[in-house]
């Protein structure tokens, strides 16, 4: 039997009924299972009606005789209660620049990299950031969405709304604000929302407007909540955060400070694990009849073993004059467009619970092996399908 000594009390100071914090708080509790025992302290249920706002009330826990505390801190005077407690304190949110306190979080500036890619892939040539006033987050996501957007050579503008911190703050107000960034915008124009509930508030109004969705707006969130994604018409495109890895390592690294040791100088980084595609970005905003053809072919066929000759057998053009209109319209190669959309197929193969071998995914994407796979999944990412695999959390 384990002694009570051995167990660790660890408060959570954040309110697990926001979806992307339940999933945070998921990936905690599995840490906890694999390396405790732990005990929790869970903060009472918060009524959010808003995400930028979170409580989160760190300073009842001055007294309390606990030995850590994972928390949500989003205002100075938050960090500073943090910063006055006896035990370690690791932050979860992006809100600040800098918390003065150690933080675990996704990385929001690859979050906007991957957004921009996505909507690349779509073919759009306009894009739109809807983001908010004075949150760290959200300037790294837009900085990231616009560097990508920069590096293709398209045109991007960027429209944020003031921070709503009040519950009771009008919500015509908060729709009046999105139908200013709305105006002006030439469809076809891709956008990428700071979050999905203002993603759902965009599509709502573009419906509204007569602007329809995907087809002259296409949108993407972000925190994958299946709640909001599923259950507006259309459904919303968003980028999966990487929640419970990221409540994962920040529980691994609060049982390091925990057993004493010094905590990090910089944040540690969760790359988000994909754009989880819907109806809202479901486009191929492609206008040429060689190109397009190509595109749904690859779409379509993606789990089938072809190259680039198949798809020279669709069209009535040299392999030059293909690549040429690729690069013109989507800003790649053809060759480099089919190993982009097997890669995203094999991550989501990767994240299947039924746990598909190498050799499996391979086929599955239309690989020819798996030392195909390996090369052009390691060239695209950075990193090995093995090594992706690894930084899924599973359920223990």
């Amino acid at each position: 039997m384990i002694s009570r000594q051995a167990q660790k009390n660890v408060a959570l100071a954040f309110p697990a009924a926001v979806p992307y914090l339940a999933l945070f708080m998921r990936g905690i509790i599995n840490y906890a299972k694999q390396h405790g025992p732990w005990i929790f302290t869970m903060s009472p249920v918060v009524d959010v009606p808003f995400p930028e706002t979170l409580s989160m009330p760190l300073g009842t826990l001055r007294d309390w005789p606990g030995d850590g505390i994972i928390a949500a801190v989003s205002t100075q005077e938050e960090a500073e209660q943090a910063r006055q407690l006896k035990v370690p304190v690791i932050n979860l949110a992006g809100a600040l620049r800098d918390s003065g306190l150690p933080r675990v979080m996704v990385d929001h500036h690859a979050i906007g990299r991957l957004a921009a890619e996505h909507l690349l892939e779509c073919g759009l040539r306009r894009f739109l950031y809807v983001g908010i006033e004075g949150l760290w987050y959200s300037e790294q996501r837009r900085d990231g969405f616009a560097e990508r957007i920069a590096e293709a050579g398209e045109q991007i503008q960027i429209c944020e709304t003031p921070r709503r911190i009040h519950p009771a703050a009008s919500w015509q107000a908060r729709l009046d604000e999105i139908d200013v960034c709305l105006e002006g915008i030439s469809p076809p124009v891709g956008i990428l929302a700071v979050h999905d509930y203002r993603a759902r508030l965009l599509i709502d109004e573009c419906l509204r407007l007569g602007l329809h969705v995907p087809d002259d707006v296409a949108i993407l969130g972000v925190d994958n909540d299946d709640v909001i994604c599923e259950f507006c018409q259309p459904t919303l495109s968003s980028v999966s955060r990487s929640a419970q890895w990221v409540g994962y390592q920040s529980a691994a690294l609060l049982d390091r400070l925990m057993s004493g040791e010094t905590p990090p100088k910089h944040d540690v980084l969760i790359p988000p694990d994909g754009v989880v595609k819907r109806q809202s970005t479901d486009v191929i905003a492609v206008h040429d009849a060689h190109v397009l053809k190509v595109v749904r072919f690859i779409h379509d066929h993606v789990d089938e073993p072809f190259g680039v000759e198949k798809l020279l057998q669709l069209v009535s053009i040299s392999r030059r004059q293909l690549e040429t209109l690729f690069k013109k319209h989507l800003g790649r190669t053809p060759y480099e467009y089919l190993c982009q959309m097997r890669v995203r197929r094999a991550k989501d193969l990767l994240w299947d619970p039924e746990g598909f071998s190498i050799a499996e995914v391979a086929q599955l994407c239309g690989f020819p092996d798996s030392y195909r796979f390996r090369l052009v999944f390691t060239r695209l990412t950075g990193e090995t399908p093995t090594a992706y695999r690894r930084r899924i959390p599973r359920q223990s």
